[in-house]
């Protein structure tokens, strides 16, 4: 469900620190979610306005999330208007699901001027609405002509009108309820989920003066999944909820889809072309498997040239020659090509012996490569999920030089880094790095690891090298390591995940293989249940 008026109004009553803050930095997270740095006076606070039809919201996050490279019109146009602006009010436009933010910015002649953003929370029609003093809209996220929405024109230059709301009871004060209408009818800011919890808890012997109260001291979110949250418990879940501080929780709450979307939108041409070529040696290695299992029986053709030369006096041109052969005795049927004798016949089997003899050492190199880039196109797919946009243009690179991705027209070569973007991540006084690509895993297992370090790999998943730096490492820190080697790879939801460890200098790498394949001389293997609260915890440390 999205947020409805009685958790906006929890939500605009912590944001009520931000007022006299000033805005700095305005950037993109996604295409409809919005970053703003804001400086209060107890420091930095990062303003997220998420206004995508299904996930819309706005929190104050914790850390900061990964970055869109390049900022939208929007954001320029935000950046412009808005920045070094002062946040003088935060309001709720009633208990309607819009939040008004009113700034006083200057102009380009230095003039002050107060600016409204208008960030409406209502489901597909989500928006954020820049307005002049005038009450003119300056732009919006999401423009709105006339022919798909008669009741408001929102386009920079229209008048900007809140949208009509039907008259209801206000839920703080004397509230009479009549039983035979829902209560999404009758009270202002009631969805349905917060409907039937009150209902609920009236039918229990609550007032509605108790159900109110409860409401307004919450600060906490209760997560059941992504259809049932809210800030008070809900009677009728059978399941037990994630309890957050509110902000916290609005944070997580739809993280894992939201970092699917912003994947798809930074790396969507990655995905795509992993996907297709790991889709196209698919479908070659069942091909090569069937030319190699033809080619094994090369053998019969030379034994048809043989025959077709022994018997060649009493043999007629024709579709087909039967004779018996001297092995067994018995009869052989072997075609033959009607624009030919029985010595030019027996001249193109031998031939075809030959071609199909000298074929099975390069359909096995043929198989062994088409199954190796299998392998590599499946474990890019996976790193693919896990990774940053700095892992991803590590990645980009790596398809480019090997010419499976075309450079972007335009874009500027980076000079190389002579160190990629790994994740260092430090532990009960040692250091834990985990490679998130192919270039990362080479980079951390051949330039940057001490042949005394120890090396972790997922068994039987394609997964992250993880190098464990430590001068007498520790049952925590092996286990560590191991978590966060099972968590970036495709064993992350399940549990016992099998993760082999042994020395660097046990490792071995294997000549003309692709950057990130190694062989073990020797190893030991540790079965570890990775903790999303854990790993998350510690991400969320670092990236702070």
């Amino acid at each position: 469900m999205a947020l409805d008026g009685i958790m906006l109004k929890t939500v605009t009553r912590h944001l009520k620190e931000l007022e006299g803050g000033r805005i700095g930095k305005i950037q993109n997270l996604s295409d409809e979610e919005i970053l703003f740095h804001i400086h209060t006076k107890n420091g930095l606070k990062r303003l997220v306005i998420n206004v995508h039809s299904n996930t819309n919201r706005v929190y104050l996050a914790s850390y900061v999330p990964e970055i869109q490279p390049e900022p939208s019109g929007y954001v320029m146009f935000l950046r412009k208007h808005f920045s070094q602006g002062i946040i003088t009010s935060i309001t709720q436009a009633g208990y309607d699901r819009i939040l008004v933010m009113k700034v006083q910015a200057m102009n380009e002649l230095g003039d002050r001027r107060i600016l409204t953003l208008y960030l409406e929370l209502m489901g597909k029609y989500a928006n954020l609405i820049a307005v002049s003093e005038e009450g003119l809209i300056m732009d919006a996220l999401k423009r709105i002509p006339v022919f798909e929405n008669s009741r408001r024109l929102i386009h920079p230059g229209a008048r900007y009108e809140l949208p009509s709301q039907p008259d209801k009871q206000d839920p703080s004060g004397d509230v009479t309820i009549d039983g035979s209408k829902p209560l999404t009818d009758q009270i202002s800011g009631f969805s349905p989920l917060l409907s039937r919890e009150a209902e609920h808890q009236l039918h229990e012997g609550k007032t509605w003066k108790q159900f109110w109260q409860q409401l307004e001291e919450s600060d906490r979110l209760y997560w059941y999944d992504d259809r049932h949250f809210h800030i008070i418990p809900l009677s009728d879940m059978k399941t037990e909820p994630r309890v957050y501080d509110l902000m916290e929780g609005l944070s997580q709450l739809y993280r894992q889809r939201e970092e699917k979307s912003r994947h798809k939108e930074q790396f969507g041409d990655l995905i795509r072309t992993v996907e297709k070529e790991k889709k196209k040696q698919q479908k070659k290695l069942p091909r090569l498997q069937a030319s190699l299992e033809a080619a094994r029986d090369h053998d019969k053709y030379r034994e048809y040239g043989d025959l077709l030369f022994a018997w060649q006096g009493t043999l007629k041109q024709g579709r087909q020659a039967v004779v018996q052969d001297f092995a067994t005795g018995q009869d052989i049927t072997i075609p033959l090509d009607e624009k030919y004798g029985i010595r030019d016949n027996a001249n193109r089997y031998y031939a075809k012996y030959h071609k199909m003899k000298r074929s099975l050492d390069a359909l096995q190199e043929q198989i062994r490569i088409c199954e190796e880039d299998l392998v590599y196109f499946e474990q890019m797919e996976e790193q693919l999920k896990h990774c940053s946009y700095e892992d991803a243009r590590e990645i980009r690179q790596e398809l480019e030089n090997g010419r499976w991705l075309l450079p972007k027209k335009g874009a500027r070569r980076r000079k190389g880094k002579s160190r990629p973007h790994v994740l260092e991540i430090p532990f009960e006084e040692a250091t834990i790095f985990a490679g998130r690509n192919n270039l990362q895993n080479s980079w951390l297992t051949h330039k940057m690891a001490r042949r005394s370090d120890l090396w972790f790999h997922v068994k039987g998943y394609h997964g992250s090298h993880v190098i464990l730096q430590s001068d007498d490492p520790t049952e925590s820190q092996i286990r560590m390591a191991a978590m966060i080697a099972a968590w970036f790879s495709k064993g992350k939801d399940s549990s016992s995940v099998p993760v082999d460890y042994t020395q660097v200098s046990q490792l071995k790498k294997v000549p003309g293989s692709k950057a990130g394949f190694v062989t073990m001389k020797s190893y030991r293997t540790i079965y570890i249940d990775p903790d999303p609260k854990t790993i998350e915890a510690i991400l969320r440390k670092r990236k702070q």
